[in-house]
């Protein structure tokens, strides 16, 4: 995320917003979660569903800024810097999920053996279609963008149905992406958390999500020229709107599901990204209401080190053991449920592990830090 973003409010809100909801939803309490904090159990969705896409939608709102630079690079230097940057992203995802490297057995710690290791994941995914989003912003023209970014979304809608399990196409056992995955990557190698080895970041489902950093990254340039005008802010607010129209209309056949990351889905994202931003632009630019704002720009200044240090922090807490149970399940036990047992207790552990990362935010930006990728 470049600095020079920060002169658009109504974006860097934006991404404080999305860092911000993303660490309360992927820190609950053991109370329990109101159902805006939890994932759809498949079809469908949820408030939650919409932290990743809008992420990447971020991603591409920052690009919009930093690509600027790279018309004056020569090819050499492009590549490199955009390889380096995935790469960058990437191991810092895949190192999180090894980390600690270690785990507890009856006689000690062992060291955790890489062919058990998630490859792909939350950071992997953003890498990627940072990656070819990015390659195809530079090398090709505005209109080569889109019609490519239609074609994922229709491809990746013709591959999900052709390839998968005959009537279980749209299902978690027969979807080509879980099919394609344990080809490519095997079982030890994937995402256990629904219970089977099935990656909700798998190879397949990535192409779609390239579609939500075009469309952060054109939304960004569109905001920088006229989104922070009326008449842009209208434009803005129709878009936003035939998107959710069309996601609609595509999810009678191609159901809206974030663990495929349909193109319904895609649009469907899309369009509420669109929306949320034309009312942050409403009310910060044109209204003028900026009281507030400074608690989510500290995120949106640090984003990718704030979402790093929430899953370390977390994934710490579950290794630390205190009387036999995770520290993270005896803060909860011993503090948070003790002070309002069930879920409201789960959402006051969330919000406590969230502004616990905000004073981390807040301290590198009074001393001017910003930590880039």
């Amino acid at each position: 995320m470049t600095q020079s973003s920060q002169r658009f409010l109504p974006l860097d809100v934006f991404r404080g917003l999305t860092v911000c909801f993303m660490i309360i939803v992927n820190t609950g309490g053991t109370g329990g979660t109101y159902w805006p904090l939890d994932h759809a159990a498949w079809h469908g969705w949820t408030p939650t569903d919409m932290v990743f896409p809008s992420f990447l939608f971020a991603v591409g709102n920052a690009m919009s800024f930093s690509m600027r630079k790279y018309e004056q690079l020569g090819n050499s230097a492009v590549l490199g810097k955009i390889f380096k940057r995935t790469l960058i992203i990437f191991l810092l995802g895949y190192f999180m999920y090894w980390f600690p490297f270690v785990q507890a057995t009856d006689t000690g710690f062992e060291f955790k053996p890489f062919d058990h290791t998630r490859v792909l994941g939350v950071l992997q995914r953003i890498a990627l279609c940072y990656c070819i989003a990015s390659l195809l912003i530079h090398y090709c023209s505005k209109k080569v963008v889109w019609a490519i970014s239609i074609l994922f979304l229709l491809g990746y809608w013709a591959i999900m149905w052709y390839c998968g399990t005959p009537g279980d196409q749209y299902g978690i056992n027969g979807n080509a992406g879980i099919l394609l995955d344990k080809i490519i990557l095997g079982d030890n190698h994937m995402y256990h958390g629904e219970g089977i080895a099935f990656d909700p970041e798998g190879i397949l489902s990535t192409i779609p999500a390239v579609v939500n950093v075009v469309a952060g990254y054109y939304t960004g340039l569109f905001v920088q020229q006229q989104g922070r005008t009326k008449p842009g802010l209208l434009r803005m607010v129709v878009a936003g709107v035939a998107f959710l129209l069309l996601a609609y209309a595509w999810n009678t056949v191609f159901p809206i599901n974030k663990k495929l990351w349909t193109s319904s889905y895609v649009l469907l994202t899309v369009g509420i990204d669109l929306l949320l931003l034309s009312l942050l632009i409403f009310v910060i630019d044109i209204l003028g209401f900026t009281k507030g704002t400074g608690f989510f720009t500290v995120f949106g200044k640090n984003p990718l080190f704030l979402y790093l240090l929430s899953e370390v922090m977390a994934i710490l807490f579950y290794f630390i053991m205190v009387n036999g149970v995770s520290l993270y399940q005896w803060i909860n036990d011993h503090i948070f449920q003790p002070l309002s047992p069930g879920k409201f207790g789960s959402l006051l552990f969330s919000l406590a592990f969230m502004l616990t990362c905000w004073i981390v935010g807040y301290l590198l930006d009074r001393k001017k830090i910003y930590v880039r990728v």
